[in-house]
């Protein structure tokens, strides 16, 4: 397949200069950036890493981790992105799992390489990004240089992302939404400028577009970001005034309120242009740039990409689609139909117009919290460990502001009384093995779980014990 498209593309910014990123008053041009990743590359070239080994990376939000995410891609060198508000258990499992060489925790000082030496291959994996299933533990999802090139590059041109774009960049970086769209789509591919927050906070975010005299043009949220700023919009109505010079805000990872989308609208002037994808198939479903975004809707199909609605779900097929899943064959195959379409669990309506909207999860063991894809198994095997319950079935309450909050249903074993602090203590359990957005947020005690005929728990009737807080 010839060179990797994202490795030009890298060099062709390095080549042409300028500013790349803006990280509070640090400004890093592409010639400094170009040096820390080659300073990474020299630190594992010391180490005898070599391409196609996985390298795991669990550091904050930074330059330095966007120095080293492109060092790995210019190498070859497989770049695995670990959360870095997991807990060592599910640390552990991917770093043993995916047979990673090198975990990155702290970054480095190194002396810069003299040149840059391999040459990876457009066929080549570039990252494996785990993503929760519906059994149990997390599977490594492989996307290569060219899936990654083609669809995210697909995306920046159906959003017109420019060198004249400046993003305003809150996403996590360990997530395919901020590192796919944010780092490898308008910085490396569009050449964008970036202005790089370590976390999400309102008011740094609106003088990016306010008080900056490089004001940003562009932001990607997910849904719990625009209520944030909706919040600050109603007490500050001037900053959505000031908002509406920008020229695009999208919205993905976990469906969007239609009231949230029309506040926005009334307060800024912008339609919040919605889009829709998931881990292994890349992103699948836009709103137009030019045309009508439709509130509650995820539009139709990104250039390249081919979906059809097969008895509810969302199938894909295309370049978008990854590699599958690091050493599980088996679960490869069964994400796909006969005729070779991937199965994304996830139902959607079609209108007359085409607009795709999400309905709901084919499985209910899936649940999507403020953008993050969470495995309802894993947390039942932590919870499991209480040694007063018989019984935990843990699934997705509908919440206005989170998309979904986790919550557990619990029975007691015979002649245990649980206390009203069960909903702390289980939230200390799952603290301990894992982030702290997969611990429960409502717990309900009952006294048998609900099973068909053939003794398998039904989830959809236990939502109906919990009212979602506001």
């Amino acid at each position: 397949m010839g060179r990797s498209a994202l490795v030009e593309a890298y060099e062709a910014r390095v080549a042409g200069g300028g500013l790349a990123l803006i990280d509070g008053a640090r400004n890093v041009t592409w010639d400094a950036l170009d040096a820390l990743a080659r300073g990474h590359a020299a630190r594992l070239a010391a180490l005898g890493v070599g391409p196609g080994e996985r390298v795991a990376v669990m550091l904050p939000t930074s330059v330095e981790l966007i120095a080293v995410t492109l060092a790995h891609l210019r190498l070859g060198v497989v770049h695995v992105p670990i959360n870095t508000r997991y807990q060592p258990d599910e640390v552990d499992y991917i770093v043993t799992h995916a047979e990673v060489r090198v975990l990155i925790s702290d970054w480095q000082e190194s002396e810069p390489m003299v040149r840059w030496s391999d040459e990876p291959a457009a066929d080549d994996v570039a990252m494996i990004i785990y993503t929760s299933g519906t059994t149990g533990r997390p599977k490594g999802v492989m996307q290569t240089h060219a899936s990654l090139a083609a669809n995210i590059g697909a995306v920046m041109r159906l959003w017109r992302v420019s060198s004249s774009d400046v993003l305003s960049l809150a996403l996590p970086l360990f997530h395919v939404h901020g590192l796919g769209l944010g780092v490898i789509g308008a910085l490396l591919l569009s050449g964008a400028r970036v202005r790089l927050h370590a976390k999400f906070e309102v008011r740094a975010i609106v003088a990016d577009f306010v008080t900056s005299a490089d004001p940003a043009t562009l932001f990607m949220g997910v849904p719990t970001m625009y209520h944030g700023l909706l919040a600050h919009l109603d007490a500050h109505p001037d900053d959505g005034r000031a908002l509406a010079g920008a020229r695009l805000f999208t919205a993905g990872s976990a469906a969007l309120a239609a009231h949230a989308f029309e506040r926005f609208r009334e307060a800024t002037g912008h339609a919040i242009l919605e889009r829709y994808g998931m881990t292994e198939t890349g992103f699948t479903l836009s709103n137009p740039y030019d045309g009508e975004r439709r509130a509650g809707t995820v539009g139709k199909a990104v250039p390249g990409v081919d979906v059809r609605v097969a008895d509810g779900e969302i199938q894909v097929r295309g370049a978008s689609l990854s590699r599958g899943y690091w050493r599980d064959p088996e679960a490869t195959a069964a994400s796909f139909t006969a005729d070779g379409w991937f199965k994304t669990g996830d139902v959607a309506e079609v209108d007359d117009d085409g607009y795709h909207r999400i309905v709901g999860r084919a499985s209910t063991d899936i649940i999507k919290s403020g953008g993050f894809k969470i495995g309802a198994r894993e947390i039942e095997d932590v919870l499991a460990k209480d040694e007063r319950l018989v019984e935990v079935a843990v699934i997705g309450v509908p919440d206005d502001k989170w998309g979904e909050i986790v919550a557990a249903v619990v029975v007691a074993k015979p002649g245990v009384a649980l206390p009203e602090t069960l909903l702390a203590e289980l939230q200390a359990l799952a603290g301990e093995h894992l982030a702290d957005f997969k611990r429960p947020r409502a717990v309900c005690v009952i006294d048998a779980l609900p099973r068909n005929a053939m003794g398998k728990v039904q989830k959809p009737p236990l939502r109906a014990l919990f009212t979602a807080p506001r």
